[in-house]
């Protein structure tokens, strides 16, 4: 019974190995990953093989032994019933110790194919260890390298802000530029119409002025026509 409940835990024990080594090979998804959890199922696949195999010597071995053990319990009965096979006894007997020695060196080399067992099992969970390391330390690197694009991508995003708030800024200063020349031209056109307007205000005025002058003149040169005629038709008389 104790055989049978290590032997459920350590299967279980590789189920769940294998069902982390393939959330291992789908979250890595590399060639490399894959290839090595495919061998560590060999191997776990040829351990299984090998501990069923010692399992069932074991078995044997106890069926053997309990069968021995019968077996000298009706040697020794045939024993002392049948002291005049002796010899027959004595044959049967080195036959037995032969095969405790042959039981003896089987326990041996199942002694050595458990110590074997173990030392590879050791040696896979080294494996297992250091490949959970190496998806631990993947897994921080992912992290590290989702954290730094993340850190870029808002150092970007707060560049193009404040590229776009200096252009923004830009543009408002150049419409206040416009906005103001446009009013300055706007002043300097219409001074320039006051301008235009004065001078010619002037120049009618000039010329209203001329003409006056001229109409005066012209008047004056009449009345003093009219009186030198007026003089000289007294001057006849």
């Amino acid at each position: 019974m104790p055989l049978k409940n290590k032997k459920k835990k350590k299967i279980k024990s590789s189920k769940n190995k294998s069902s982390l080594t393939k959330l291992a090979s789908i979250t890595t998804n590399t060639l490399s990953n894959a290839y090595s959890k495919y061998k560590k199922n060999l191997e776990n696949k040829k351990i299984k093989k090998i501990k069923l195999k010692k399992l069932e010597e074991k078995n044997e071995i106890l069926k053997e032994q309990k069968e021995l053990k019968i077996l000298k319990e009706k040697l020794q009965k045939e024993n002392d019933k049948l002291n005049l096979k002796d010899k027959e006894l004595k044959i049967k007997e080195e036959s037995i110790k032969i095969e405790n020695k042959r039981l003896i060196k089987k326990d041996e080399d199942l002694g050595q194919i458990d110590k074997d067992l173990r030392v590879k099992e050791k040696e896979l969970k080294l494996k297992e260890e250091e490949q959970n390391r190496k998806e631990l330390d993947l897994r921080v690197r992912e992290e590290e390298q989702k954290n730094k694009e993340l850190k870029e991508r808002r150092k970007k995003e707060k560049f193009l802000k404040e590229i776009r708030e200096q252009e923004e800024l830009k543009k408002e200063i150049e419409n206040i530029k416009l906005k103001e020349w446009e009013e300055k031209f706007d002043q300097e056109q219409k001074l320039k119409l006051q301008e235009e307007l004065i001078k010619e205000q002037k120049f009618k005025e000039r010329e209203f002025a001329k003409k006056e002058i001229d109409n005066n003149q012209d008047s004056e040169v009449t009345t003093s026509a009219l009186e030198n005629f007026k003089i000289d038709k007294t001057s006849q008389n």
